[in-house]
C-alpha cells in the first residue's frame, strides 16, 4: 500500500515538474525584459508643451514626460531612450503596433483604457479655453460650454487630443476646427480663423500670459474634463510591469521632482516648441 502511494506521489511530482518546466520555457519575457533585451526604450512623442516639447533647431525633446521617460529608461531599465515623432491622431495606433513602448502624456479616459494600459497619473489635467477680448461674439463673457456652442462660432482644437474627443461629443451648433498641433491652433486663434481655442489649462496659461490685455481664459462651469495625465503601455503589459513604472512615478512625485519639472517648463518660453 505504502509503495503504491509513494509511486503515485513521485509520478504526480514528475508530471507537475514537466508541466512547470514547459510553462517556464514558453512563458514570454515581461514587457520591460523585452525592452532590456533590445537595449532601447522607445517613447512615442506627440507635441504638448509643457509635457512634450521639441526644439525646432536641434530636434531634441524635453518636457515633464519626456524627462521622466528618459530617466526611467536610462536609470531604471538601464537602456538607451529613443524619442519617436508622432502626432495625437496616431499615438495610440503606434503604441498598439509596437512602434514605441510608451506613449507619453496621454489623458486617462475610459475609452482609451479599452485600447491601452495606463500608468498612474503623473499630472492633473483640466480643459479650459482662450479667446480674444475684442471678439464681439464674447461681449458677454461665457460661463458654460453652451455659451460658446452657437452657430457662427468656430472652436479650434488639436486633432486627436482628449479635448477634441470630448468637445466633439458635446458641441452641436458651433464649428470645430481641428488642426495638427498647438502652434497651428494658436495661429488659428490669432489670425481669427477660430474664435476660441480649447486645450489643457496648463498649456494655455503661458500663451495667455504673453498678452494679458488681449487673451481671456475661459473656465467652463461645469468643467469639461478633469483627468489625470499618464504614460500608456500596450495592453499585454502585466500588473508587475505597470507596478514598476507606477513606483517610479510615485517616488518622483514624493520628492517633488515632478512638480519641479512642471514649474520649470510652465515658465519656459515656448517659442522653440513645435
Amino acid at each position: 500500500m505504502f509503495q503504491r502511494f509513494f509511486t503515485a506521489v513521485v509520478a504526480t511530482a514528475c508530471v507537475l515538474g514537466v508541466q512547470t518546466s514547459a510553462h517556464s520555457q514558453t512563458n514570454p519575457p515581461s514587457y520591460w525584459q523585452d525592452v532590456q533585451k533590445r537595449g532601447v526604450l522607445k517613447c512615442g512623442a506627440a507635441i504638448a508643451p509643457p509635457y512634450v516639447i521639441r526644439d525646432i533647431k536641434t530636434g531634441q525633446y524635453s518636457g515633464v514626460f519626456a524627462d521622466l521617460c528618459r530617466e526611467f529608461g536610462e536609470k531604471v531599465l538601464g537602456v538607451k531612450v529613443d524619442m519617436v515623432d508622432t502626432n495625437w491622431d496616431n499615438i495610440v495606433a503606434g503604441l498598439q503596433s509596437g512602434r514605441w513602448d510608451l506613449a507619453m502624456a496621454l489623458n486617462r479616459t475610459p475609452k482609451r483604457s479599452l485600447a491601452v494600459a495606463y500608468s498612474r497619473s503623473a499630472w492633473d489635467y483640466e480643459i479650459d479655453a482662450l479667446y480674444d477680448k475684442a471678439n464681439p461674439k464674447f461681449a458677454t463673457a461665457p460661463k458654460s460650454l453652451s455659451d460658446v456652442d452657437k452657430a457662427g462660432t468656430t472652436i479650434a482644437v488639436v486633432s486627436g487630443t482628449a479635448a477634441d474627443q470630448l468637445l466633439t461629443a458635446q458641441i452641436k451648433k458651433a464649428t470645430m476646427l481641428r488642426l495638427p498641433d498647438t502652434d497651428a491652433t494658436r495661429l488659428g486663434l490669432t489670425s481669427h480663423r477660430a474664435d476660441i481655442y480649447f486645450d489643457d489649462a496648463d498649456v494655455n496659461a503661458p500663451f495667455a500670459a504673453t498678452d494679458e490685455k488681449r487673451w481671456v481664459a475661459f473656465h467652463p462651469n461645469p468643467a469639461i474634463a478633469k483627468q489625470g495625465i499618464a504614460f500608456a503601455l500596450r495592453r499585454n503589459a502585466d500588473v508587475s510591469d505597470l507596478q514598476t513604472l507606477d513606483i517610479f512615478i510615485e517616488n518622483k512625485q514624493a520628492i517633488g521632482e515632478v512638480a519641479a519639472l512642471g514649474k520649470t517648463y510652465l515658465k519656459a518660453p515656448q517659442a522653440n516648441a513645435k
